[in-house]
């Protein structure tokens, strides 16, 4: 069965607004996205949308739930949540193409172009100005009587809409810090968001080098990603298990034990993340995470 998206909202296109604009330039120029080298290309289109697709005029945001209905036992190993079904680039594609088909239903002129995760989009930034909720001090949305576990996607269309959605005014995090004292490597600060050459989940994904040995002794129980900063939010306490069954975690993957994972070759690898969002730090990131964990010199004393 296919369960509909979980929030939906809408912004005027307009160029993202000034403060959301020098805090994301001053990000870059502070070298804080690591080596995300793409994360400084197209500027001018990540703050204007009308420039990556011509003729828009709107851009609505959606989210969809990834919060596991069943966990990995806490006493294994463990990767990140949103990676414990299938790739939700593909899920969330997928979804976002069938609403746009039944807009252009509603209106055969309409025109438009779905993105999750794959264009230069400030995503979390447009999620928040489409009303779905606000950018917490972990840098991930916050949903209202929600929480943060979900997948963002786009749709820019050719038409205006009738009505436009507001924005949170205030992020409803005051001076809640749990998130920034939770992270074992301090890749958190109070006003200066995230730094990803510190970032767990930055380190085990997008890092193509070693795990920096000032950060290896704080993975465990970690693999791939971390959730530490997503746990430790108190808005975490409204999620919901998700209902797409797509997220749903294999079996075999949750009958994984430590010895498992340590004598894990290529072609259980492939089997085990088949259409997983897994296969983004390939065999050899996951490989080189796990001994970097599991190594006498990087454990935790």
């Amino acid at each position: 069965m296919t369960h509909p998206l979980s929030a939906c909202g809408l912004a005027p296109a307009h160029l993202v607004d000034p403060s959301h604009a020098s805090f994301f330039r001053q990000w870059i120029s502070q070298g804080r996205q690591a080596e995300m080298s793409y994360l400084a290309r197209h500027e001018d289109k990540r703050l204007d949308p009308r420039l990556l697709v011509e003729g828009c005029h709107t851009v609505v945001s959606v989210a969809l739930n990834y919060y596991p209905t069943t966990f990995i036992p806490e006493d294994r190993m463990q990767i990140a949540w949103y990676a414990y079904g299938k790739d939700y680039h593909e899920v969330m594609r997928n979804k976002m193409q069938m609403l746009l088909i039944h807009l252009q239903q509603l209106t055969p002129s309409l025109s438009g172009r779905a993105f999750c995760d794959t264009a230069p989009i400030l995503e979390r930034y447009w999620a928040w100005r489409c009303g779905i909720g606000w950018i917490g001090r972990h840098t991930q949305l916050i949903i209202p009587h929600a929480g943060s576990t979900f997948f963002l996607g786009e749709l820019f269309l050719s038409h205006p809409a009738d009505r436009y959605d507001t924005p949170i005014a205030v992020p409803h995090c005051g001076n809640c810090k749990r998130c920034v004292e939770a992270c074992p490597t301090h890749a958190l600060s109070m006003h200066e968001g995230l730094d990803a050459r510190r970032c767990l989940s930055y380190l085990t994904i997008e890092n193509r080098g070693e795990i920096p040995p000032e950060s290896a002794p704080a993975l465990s129980p970690y693999i791939y990603g971390c959730d530490r900063c997503l746990k430790a939010c108190p808005h975490l306490r409204f999620a919901q298990p998700t209902q797409e069954e797509a997220f749903t975690p294999r079996p075999e993957l949750r009958q994984m034990t430590n010895e498992d994972w340590m004598q894990l070759d290529i072609e259980h690898y492939r089997t085990l993340f088949k259409g997983s969002a897994v296969k983004r730090a390939k065999y050899s990131g996951l490989m080189r995470n796990l001994y970097a964990m599991n190594s006498p010199t990087h454990k935790k004393k």
